[in-house]
């Protein structure tokens, strides 16, 4: 039986805190859109988001729950709650992709015998007592999905999943719309005007797309403007595009440092960016400082898709998206000093050799990462999950 006979007109639930627009969001939306391509029911269960009208667009459902509340009586009453939808909807299989909904999902999942499926996005921290213990809801799935070889490492470290049931598949670009030849030059000179760079501007735009959190690195990259020359800054246009997602504190911290490393002429922060693919063409080079380990790092792929050279921190899965001297640079994580001594070197380097980093990135991610390839991978652990409990 070929894949889309198994799970032709099956139900699956996948659930999520939001539809915010981070890496986990959009891959719950790819997902959503391969399942109703071969006939099946994709439904998302989330307190919703930006991408709810990109869902119901593809063909997905949303269900509104109040998925992010790590309230222990939420996460019961969600539970009970699920188990209501799994039978209501002839739900096949449940697919969890954060914490506390994944423990509502987990415990209705045992009630109703439902197949249930994690996906491991983050190497989650253990700073009190009991949270390993919170987290090992996300080791306890049927198939455990890892979005890289670096969480897989961490899930094997951590946990006793058995090897059968730990399965690595690396998020996926769409390569269709990340792909230069798809983005009209009339979307890149929309970016740039919000941005408030002009045509005629000859400097290097460097652009740290991300939500406004400390652990994305944006201090990281305002420190290192701030260790550079005055010359060398105004050579630089830092754009540190994301949403500060009600942190107005933290956005006071980086408005403070900016002023405080003399770099006030050089950072602009547009807040969130719709047209991503725009974005990266908008750009010169582009910026993943993140403090913390990132699990996979589709910022990387996303830009490196789109013919740009990467400076990404040296952990987690940038180790894997980033090849150092190829395709961008990799550099000490949280070190100023280091992140301006790598955007120093590819200055003096040349527009030539950004080029030549940017294209080598596009053959690298085409050749290894894909869209395709993420939905292909995880409908067939859907089938091979059903497979074992038929």
């Amino acid at each position: 039986m070929n894949l889309t006979d198994s799970l032709k007109s099956k139900t699956i639930l996948q659930v999520i805190p939001d539809l915010a627009a981070g890496g986990a969001e959009r891959t719950v939306l790819e997902v959503a859109e391969a399942l109703v391509e071969i006939g099946a029911r994709a439904l998302v269960v989330s307190r919703g988001g930006r991408l709810e009208a990109d869902l119901e667009k593809l063909g997905g459902e949303l269900i509104k729950m109040d998925a992010a509340s790590k309230n222990p009586v939420t996460i019961r009453k969600n539970a009970t709650n699920l188990v209501s939808l799994i039978e209501s909807e002839s739900i096949d299989i449940i697919h969890a992709r954060s914490r506390a909904p994944a423990w509502s999902a987990f415990m209705a999942a045992e009630r109703t015998g439902t197949p249930f499926v994690t996906t491991y996005h983050g190497a989650y921290s253990e700073n009190f007592p009991g949270k390993r213990w919170y987290n090992s809801v996300m080791a306890k799935g049927d198939r455990v999905i890892a979005n890289s070889k670096w969480i897989a490492d961490h899930v094997r470290a951590t946990y006793d999943v058995p090897e059968d049931k730990l399965v690595t598949i690396p998020r996926g670009v769409d390569l269709q719309n990340f792909d230069p030849a798809n983005v009209p030059q009339e979307r890149v000179d929309a970016v740039r005007k919000s941005w408030g760079i002009s045509p005629d501007d000859k400097r290097a735009v460097l652009l740290l797309p991300g939500r406004l959190t400390d652990w994305k690195g944006q201090t990281t990259a305002i420190q290192a403007l701030g260790i550079m020359e005055m010359e060398e800054r105004a050579g630089i246009a830092l754009v540190l595009a994301g949403d500060a997602q009600g942190r107005d504190s933290y956005v006071k911290q980086l408005e403070d440092l900016i002023v405080s490393c003399g770099a006030g002429a050089s950072v602009i922060m547009p807040g969130h960016c719709t047209d991503m693919p725009a974005a990266y063409l908008a750009s010169d080079i582009v910026l993943a400082p993140s403090k913390r380990p990132e699990a996979f790092g589709r910022t990387a792929a996303e830009a490196s898709a789109m013919n740009r050279c990467v400076i990404a921190a040296a952990h987690g899965g940038a180790l894997e998206t980033v090849i150092d001297g190829q395709t961008g640079a990799l550099v000490t994580p949280d070190d100023p000093a280091a992140l301006a001594g790598a955007i120093r070197a590819l200055m003096q380097m040349g527009r030539g050799a950004w080029e030549n980093m940017g294209a080598a990135g596009a053959h690298f991610v085409r050749e290894t990462y894909s869209k395709a390839k993420l939905q292909a991978a995880t409908l067939d652990v859907y089938r091979d999950v059903l497979r074992d409990k038929g």
